[in-house]
């Protein structure tokens, strides 16, 4: 924020009306917020998620009855605004289709500061039509945070999907595993690091019947 002509520095611009009320609601809980093009988000600490989605569920004002998605993104550490340049096969399509091999190149941006993970969810009040994006943080030596099935059934599945694709872990869920992918399958295919190319065949499925599971050759 630069100081206007007078040598004072320009009003903050003011809050939109459903971001003031959830910090006014939420209080110290939100540890950051921010409002772009009509996206309200607030970020909290992951041991404070079963409180803020509480309270963000049950006031009367906010009333977010609906979980719409649950998901991951894997910043490597870096803030949540994070952005990285173009990489080269997208700056040059013709040097990309003489050199097919470079689309399998992992190009990892530099580490951060930050914990790797951050959680999102995407709510949703059918009563009053608004919507907010909830972030948590979560570090990738203890990739584990608290589920919200208690209060959102419908995260079960959601949860699962994040726990195959990013490997993070939510404490409490009545059924935590695997929800695309096989519980043999080593890794998890959306963090930045598992190779782009990455294959494990397996055995063919041969029915819910089968007495061995299904392994890697």
């Amino acid at each position: 924020m630069t100081a206007d002509n007078n040598g004072e520095k320009p009003a903050a611009p003011a809050l939109p009306p459903l971001l003031r009320k959830v910090i006014d609601r939420l209080g110290a809980i939100v540890l950051e917020h921010k409002s772009a093009q009509g996206d309200d988000r607030i970020n909290v600490a992951r041991e404070n998620i079963l409180e803020a989605a509480r309270m963000l569920r049950d006031d009367p004002e906010l009333a977010f009855d609906l979980l719409l998605d649950v998901t991951a993104i894997d910043y490597l550490g870096q803030p949540d605004d994070f952005e990285t340049n173009l990489q080269v096969w997208d700056q040059n399509r013709a040097s990309m289709r003489r050199q097919p091999q470079r689309r399998h190149e992992l190009v990892l941006p530099p580490r951060g500061p930050n914990p790797r993970f951050a959680v999102v969810y995407h709510l949703t009040s059918t009563a009053h039509l608004h919507v907010l994006r909830v972030k948590c943080r979560v570090p990738e030596d203890d990739p584990t945070i608290p589920s919200v099935t208690s209060l959102w059934p419908g995260a079960n599945w959601l949860e699962r999907e994040t726990y195959d694709m990013y490997g993070i872990r939510f404490e409490g869920h009545p059924d935590l595993r695997r929800i695309y992918l096989y519980e043999e399958f080593v890794g998890h295919p959306l963090r930045k690091d598992y190779a782009k190319h990455g294959e494990q065949p397996i055995q063919e499925y041969v029915g819910p019947g089968a007495k061995e599971p299904r392994r890697p050759h």
